[in-house]
């Protein structure tokens, strides 16, 4: 039987598994404070945890702790990509980047992911499995440790589709926001969807302050299902319904990514279209140079051609603006680093199998 993950309980849940196993209650929050607090990278850093209940809880539980298997860093800007190995031996990443503001953490919520947008390197696999609440949290524990600065910022906007995993992302939220860990405002996480609009709904539903982005990426239905599978289940009446409903349940403004791409969506007929779909609505609009991918044909729009359409958009009154490339010289778009590493490594062991 698989061993339950003990950084994915609560405090309260932590509290019951230690009545569970004879252990006083005050146990939970020494635990709790030594994963989500110190971020221990296992039982044996634990120097106030008696052995013998060290003992039981390796037993009783398993741990996650991330390995780091690469991070490339930019040199132009400093962003680091990392690439993460899960306890199964799947491969998972995370980009970390340094603001005025603050640092941003964006992690992967999937292994893969199956929703086929067409500009996306995650996909290019389909899902493989769904990441726990521990593996999403340890994504951003293991960069603190490895970059030694706090985090201000995360955005689950990697890997996978967050609502496609939807009961793991809310205990993720739950534990990252939790006053007893790293306690990150809800105001400063950000979660990505394609447009699931039953889970948008049930999302809107929970109350959380988090800003909720919409990939929206094109600004009439046709064209969205060139680019997006999703586009065949949701129209964009649907999704624009659902955005305003989000807004009325939670006071949190949407933001809608837009990935230009060259003569594909980046005209200023586009630009019109999208203006009057999401007019009314307290938005903002994020314009973002589509990163190429190596399997797909996709090719970035020339930067006077992003600037007009940011342009046209604030004329309209819309909110927009054009998302600060981080990281560019590195893999940037989402899944690459995974990909290339899978791919360079399997290149290796057919070459060895040949020798």
């Amino acid at each position: 039987m698989e061993k339950m993950e003990i950084k994915s309980f609560t405090l309260a849940q932590l509290r019951e598994e230690m009545g569970r196993l004879g252990e006083k209650p005050f146990r939970a929050a020494q635990l709790y404070e030594w994963m989500h607090g110190k971020l221990a990278r296992g039982y044996e850093e634990m120097s106030n945890i008696p052995a013998a209940m060290k003992v039981k809880c390796g037993e009783s539980y398993s741990y996650t702790a991330l390995k780091t298997v690469q991070v490339q860093e930019s040199a132009v800007d400093g962003t680091k990509k990392f690439l993460f190995a899960l306890s199964d031996g799947n491969l998972v990443e995370s980009v970390w980047m340094r603001y005025r503001h603050g640092n941003s953490v964006c992690i992967s919520s999937q292994v893969g992911c199956r929703m086929g947008c067409r500009f996306c390197a995650s996909t290019l696999d389909g899902l493989v499995r769904n990441l726990t609440p521990a593996e999403m949290l340890d994504q951003i524990y293991a960069i603190t440790l490895e970059t030694g600065e706090r985090v201000s910022n995360v955005v689950v906007m990697g890997s996978g589709e967050p609502l496609d995993n939807y009961e793991n992302l809310l205990r993720f939220i739950t534990l990252l926001t939790d006053e007893n860990g790293l306690h990150i405002s809800q105001r400063n996480v950000t979660v990505s969807t394609c447009g699931i609009v039953p889970e948008m709904r049930r999302l809107a539903q929970e109350k959380l302050q988090i800003t909720l982005a919409l990939s929206l990426h094109a600004a009439t239905d046709e064209k969205r299902r060139q680019l997006m599978p999703i586009a065949n289940q949701y129209t964009l009446k649907e999704l624009i319904a659902c955005c305003a409903y989000y807004f009325e349940q939670t006071g949190r403004r949407i933001t809608f990514e837009y990935s230009l791409v060259r003569d594909v969506n980046d005209t200023k007929r586009d630009a019109q279209t999208l203006a009057a779909l999401i007019r009314g609505l307290n938005c903002h609009v994020n314009l973002i140079p589509v990163n190429p991918v190596r399997e797909r044909a996709f090719v970035q729009s020339k930067q006077r051609a992003v600037e007009a359409f940011a342009a046209l958009l604030q004329k309209e009154g819309i909110n927009a603006t054009i998302r600060r490339e981080m990281g560019r010289d590195i893999d940037g778009a989402c899944g690459q680093l995974r990909r290339r590493y899978m791919d360079n490594s399997s290149a290796v062991i057919c070459k060895t199998d040949e020798s």
